[in-house]
């Protein structure tokens, strides 16, 4: 199997990016139809090597692709190997949970779409960690995107001018959204949703979202349903 030069290049764009916030919403150059689980690994390896605070943040791999239409199945990104073979289902922002797997690595498995004719690459994502509960203490808030912010530096010395500036709530769409700021004195304020995108400079800007700066006055953040992400902002 031939190496994908492009996609190579731009793993390595992506990662350099910090693979949050700072990324371009167009899908990379090197967009193909496969690409390499070696270089997929090399670039999700760098979070598990991270040795800064990151107990509050996710990482996962986004598939980022020409919109396929419906089918008759759910869009999946499929691992294969001689000695691999592993469904990896997507969640509605193209994300899923990477399998850091030895035996992919060694015989540098492929990574193809369910669905023929649909080119795609690769963006690994950093996001703050969801809480089954839905309750968010604004201080952990202010700490988990310092906490992105401190790893977004360490991949790229561009970022050090850059201060956190909050924190967006990211939804499904046609969801009922609501949430609300808990004060210490047990007053609380609804929060303003909207419709954006899920990271900055993504064309599709349809998901409803509530944006949270920070730092804000102290409090919990009660969201009533689960969001899809939680993405650190960084100005």
């Amino acid at each position: 199997m031939r190496s994908i030069r492009p996609i190579v290049a731009s793993l390595a764009l992506l990662l350099a990016a910090g693979a949050m916030e700072l990324a371009r919403a167009q899908a990379p150059a090197g967009a193909g139809a496969w690409a390499s689980y070696r270089d997929a690994y090399r670039a999700m390896v760098v979070f598990e090597k991270y040795g800064g605070p990151k107990n509050l943040l996710q990482s996962e791999l986004e598939v980022q692709s020409a919109d396929p239409g419906p089918g008759a199945q759910p869009l999946q990104l499929v691992l294969s190997g001689k000695a691999t073979q592993l469904m990896l289902p997507l969640d509605a922002l193209g994300r899923t949970v990477f399998p850091l797997q030895k035996a992919a690595y060694d015989e540098n498995a492929a990574l193809a779409l369910n669905r023929k004719g649909v080119d795609f690459a690769l963006r690994p994502r950093v996001t703050i960690a969801p809480r089954a509960d839905g309750l968010y203490d604004v201080a952990e808030l202010l700490e988990a995107c310092r906490q992105a912010l401190g790893f977004a530096r360490w991949v790229d010395a561009s970022q050090r001018a850059r201060q956190c500036a909050g924190v967006r709530f990211v939804y499904p769409k046609k969801t009922d959204v609501g949430a609300r700021l808990r004060r210490p004195d047990g007053s609380e304020l609804p929060l303003q949703v909207a419709n954006g995108a899920a990271f900055a400079g993504d064309i599709d800007d349809a998901f409803p979202v509530v944006t949270l700066r920070l730092p804000a006055e102290r409090g919990q953040v009660m969201a009533y349903h689960a969001p899809l992400a939680i993405v650190p902002l960084f100005e």
